[in-house]
């Protein structure tokens, strides 16, 4: 099943997510989300941004990492997970965009190296360190589960700039090749 992409303007991107009782079944929900997020063509997906209130994000950092690492999984599903970031090294800022506010790009400060903690599908406990892109990625899909975008990074000038766009897109005046699902429009669009 392919979800609608919950936009900008739903109280479920604001809320902090709920922990998944281990052992709880989640294959298929799993697989759906990563049809989901490949249908948009994107890196991460969070639980939220399909109308679940728990605490889960599924990952492909296939593309943006160096493969000769070795026999690293870069397709993840990450429940329940928790983040360490070592502020021993200054954030790095980089433009980050998010398929629930489509066309909206913002500078987030983001920490250079994290450690997370994480119970796969098979509530397996992991624990893994990643640093550069793949870091940045886990930390605005951690951001979902917590409630927070990456609009609320920008500067309040910024902010008060893209108070239309935001309205548009909760409205649904917004062009993308993915289904979405509006809040003040009460409607399904693609």
């Amino acid at each position: 099943m392919i979800y609608p992409i919950v936009a900008y303007g739903d109280p479920v991107l604001r809320q902090k997510t709920r922990d998944i009782e281990k052992g709880t079944v989640l294959q298929t929900l799993v697989e759906d989300m990563f049809a989901t997020m490949d249908l948009a063509r994107g890196v991460g997906l969070a639980a939220p941004q399909i109308g679940k209130n728990i605490r889960l994000f599924v990952v492909d950092l296939a593309q943006h990492v160096d493969k000769r690492s070795g026999g690293r999984e870069y397709r993840k599903v990450l429940i329940n997970p928790v983040i360490a970031v070592d502020k021993t090294i200054a954030p790095t800022i980089y433009e980050e965009g998010c398929l629930s506010l489509p066309n909206i790009l913002v500078e987030v400060p983001r920490q250079e190296r994290i450690t997370i903690c994480y119970f796969d599908v098979q509530w397996q406990l992991h624990e893994e360190e990643w640093a550069g892109f793949p870091a940045r990625v886990m930390q605005h899909e951690y951001d979902h589960l917590e409630g927070r975008l990456h609009i609320d990074y920008a500067s309040p000038l910024r902010k008060k700039l893209l108070k239309g766009k935001l309205r548009a897109i909760s409205q649904g005046k917004v062009d993308v090749p993915y289904a979405m699902r509006f809040p003040a429009s009460k409607k399904v669009g693609q």
